[in-house]
């Protein structure tokens, strides 16, 4: 009888979580999307501007580094290449 109660108590209790975890898994899914959505448009700007990518050198190199790689796992070499020969010339 003692087993019994302590079942009807606990399923309650978890019961009364569903709400909570659900409001939560809520918060997570929209977190990780927010993520996704910043990391594309991180990625699409620096795909289309080399001062973007020069910015980025001097703010946070290893956020640049994770593109060089991204793009040359997907086989597109020479992006690093040709960004260093521009501002190689830049400076000069």
């Amino acid at each position: 009888m003692l087993f019994v109660t302590f079942i009807k108590r606990l399923r309650n209790f978890w019961m009364s979580l569903a709400p909570l975890a659900k409001k939560l898994m809520k918060a997570v899914i929209a977190l990780e999307l927010l993520g996704v959505i910043g990391a594309y448009g991180l990625f699409h700007k620096m795909n289309d501007s080399q001062d973007f990518r020069s910015t980025m050198n001097r703010r946070l190199p290893s956020v640049l580094e994770v593109y060089y790689q991204s793009n040359e796992w997907a086989g597109l070499y020479g992006v690093r290449e040709s960004d260093r020969a521009a501002w190689a010339a830049k400076r000069e």
